[in-house]
């Protein structure tokens, strides 16, 4: 019956043909669909709700939003307050344009602004200018899409569809607001496989959130599986969109369900939480992969430097060039706590939250919050080409506020970049799906089916490491040479001095080019010629000086500072990385000390670290052919020109 309705609806499209662009349909064809939904959901108690906004005006008072609301009488929460509906607005055809107009302003706020952001007054006229209005809604008047013909979930599944069709029909529109549903039907599945048993009881309740919402492919995927598994299942959907279409694309499609019209929060999550001090049963997001968040980067900084944890922003920030995993940490907000039954979550992220940044950076901080709370039960590698819009690798984070006792401590990695179909047609950059058999396999891989090619599991500190800091000693001499004292003019400290009467005396004195591994009388005999040459420095002009006439010398003695410790180089500082359960001293001894006996670790320095290096894990080495088989594969190459050029001779 939906694909009846889809189809019929689609159809209309045709009158569109000619006077607009293909990619444009689905600006006119879905809020008209959402108009005729919310025009036959009102039916029934739209003279009531007139005839309150009339007697109102008669009284000379303003009407009463908690009236209209009850007059309306229905499970919606909204109103219209126009006389018109979609039908006597067509009775006027002269005036079908301001007729349609006064009867989409005559809606309550909550649902006008979805037809605010969906533009529809420009649609009215673009339509009216094109003498196409008149037919369009004619078209729409006459197909019933009452709650009684078409009950809300399947009215649901006729909106999927035309948003489907329409995302198909643009791939600008599909990369940047619609994920594939394969990928989707993957994560729900993964979220719901440990709750099968509890799902099933009867009128269970549960809450599903989407903080990036787009067209609300992740919501309506959720409330079908969850809805088959349990028809009598009490189901909220909530999210929010920051793209003004797709938000009015996702507000009205859980308009048409029965969601409460208010579920869906239009804004920017990252500065501004629609959804404030409000947990949930499960959570689904697909946020935008490298994007930066300059715009945002004042409000989240200012909330991660006042509110610290009990912000959405403590464990760190990442860079500002990619804001993916600021997502993740909203997302982990959202679960529902141990406390309250806990919360799920899965989100795709690409591989740059996996290993960017190195030990103390936001990064690195944000992943070893996430392991040190136990929060991350599982990784899963898609295919590449899996994308409207990019064929770059991704991943599915999956997140639980309680796990399972032998999850406890763990995370499990899960190779799935092998298991997939080409499509037959690609869309965008997208060339891989899942298949239903994918998806089985992979919701058992995860559920602990054996296959140690694909499903390797780790403890949470097996991700864990420690940098350390390795100095190696300073070794310097001194000469005063007109060369060295050319470079140490360059310092920006001594832009200023003239040094060319202390070039002169040394000029006129050759034993001052003499190398010296001693630093202080060496500072003595600068001291003495700057005084022949009548030069004045101060002090650091006079560091700068003789830093600049040193030279890096392997076989000088050590630098020691003030304190007598060794002075460490620059130059020679390097980093090591320790597995976390390992002594740095023991590590440093046995990989760092039989290479450079004189080195040390600045343990002021040494910052604890954390990466999840997929790849590595499930790298497998492929040994190069034999240098026998190369020649003889070379000699059959060679064999085949010799006899084509002896065929072309002859």
């Amino acid at each position: 019956m939906s694909n009846n309705h889809a189809t019929f609806i689609w159809s209309i499209a045709d009158l569109l043909r000619g006077s607009f662009k293909a990619h444009q349909y689905g600006d006119t064809i879905l809020p008209f669909t959402v108009l005729r939904r919310l025009d036959a959901v009102l039916a029934p108690t739209k003279q009531a709700v007139f005839a309150a906004v009339e007697q109102a005006a008669a009284d000379g008072i303003p009407v009463r939003a908690s009236l209209l609301r009850n007059k309306a009488g229905h499970e919606y929460s909204f109103w219209n307050e126009s006389k018109f509906d979609l039908k006597t607005a067509l009775g006027d055809s002269e005036n079908l344009a301001a007729n349609l107009s006064d009867y989409v302003t005559g809606f309550s706020e909550n649902v006008k602004d979805i037809f605010d952001k969906y533009k529809i007054s420009e649609r009215i006229a673009e339509l009216d200018e094109h003498d196409l209005l008149f037919h369009v809604v004619q078209r729409f008047a006459a197909v019933d899409l009452s709650p009684t013909a078409v009950p809300n979930e399947e009215m649901g599944h006729i909106f999927e569809e035309l948003i489907r069709k329409f995302a198909e029909a643009s791939n600008e529109t599909a990369g940047e607001h619609f994920t594939p549903r394969d990928v989707i039907e993957l994560m729900v599945d993964i979220l719901l496989a440990p709750e099968s048993d509890t799902l099933a009881k009867k009128n269970v309740v549960r809450s599903v959130y989407d903080p990036t919402a787009g067209t609300g492919g992740m919501l309506s995927v959720a409330e079908d599986h969850i809805r088959s598994a349990n028809p009598t299942a009490t189901l909220t959907l909530a999210g929010q969109e920051i793209n003004p279409q797709s938000y009015a694309i996702c507000k009205a499609d859980m308009t048409v369900k029965g969601q409460s019209v208010d579920a869906i929060f239009f804004g920017d999550t990252l500065i501004n939480d629609g959804h404030a001090g409000v947990t949930f049963s499960y959570g689904l997001s697909n946020p935008p992969f490298g994007v930066d968040w300059k715009k945002q980067q004042k409000a989240v900084t200012d909330e991660h430097t006042q509110r610290g944890f009990a912000g959405r922003f403590g464990p760190g920030l990442p860079r500002v060039s990619d804001g993916s995993m600021l997502f993740l940490m909203h997302l982990i907000s959202k679960m529902r706590s141990a406390a309250d039954g806990g919360g799920r979550a899965a989100i795709v992220l690409n591989g740059s939250p996996l290993f960017t940044g190195g030990a103390g950076s936001g990064e690195s901080n944000i992943r070893k919050w996430v392991l040190e709370r136990d929060l991350l039960e599982a990784i899963i590698a898609l295919p590449t080409d899996m994308f409207y819009n990019t064929g770059i690798a991704t991943y599915i984070w999956v997140l639980a506020s309680t796990k399972k006792a032998e999850r406890a401590g763990k995370v499990q990695l899960i190779d799935g970049t092998k298991l997939f179909r080409k499509m037959r047609k690609g869309l965008g950059s997208k060339r891989n799906e899942l298949g239903p058999d994918d998806i089985a396999a992979l919701v058992r891989l995860y559920e602990g089916e054996a296959d140690k090619l694909r499903s390797k599991t780790f403890a949470n500190e097996d991700f864990f490491y420690r940098t350390i800091t390795v100095e190696r000693p300073l070794r310097l001499n001194w000469a005063l040479t007109p060369d060295r004292l050319a470079v140490a003019s360059e310092a920006k400290t001594l832009a200023k001095v003239d040094l060319a009467p202390l070039i002169t005396v040394v000029e006129r004195a050759p034993r001052d080019g003499a190398l010296t591994n001693d630093l202080p009388a060496f500072r003595k005999h600068v001291a003495a010629r700057l005084a022949d040459a009548e030069v004045v420095l101060t002090a650091p002009q006079l560091k700068a000086l003789i830093a600049g006439l040193s030279e890096r010398d392997e076989n000088a003695p050590i630098v020691l500072d003030a304190k007598k410790r060794p002075e460490p180089d620059p130059t020679l500082r390097d980093t090591e990385n320790v597995p976390w359960n390992e002594d740095i001293h023991a590590y440093f001894a046995r990989e760092v000390t039989p290479f450079a006996p004189d080195a040390w670790i600045d343990e002021a320095k040494t910052k604890d670290g954390c990466e999840i290096p997929f790849t590595r894990h499930f790298y497998q080495y492929v040994p190069p052919r034999s240098l026998a088989e190369i020649d003889a594969d070379l000699d059959r190459v060679l064999g085949r020109i010799r006899a084509r050029l002896e065929a072309v001779k002859a």
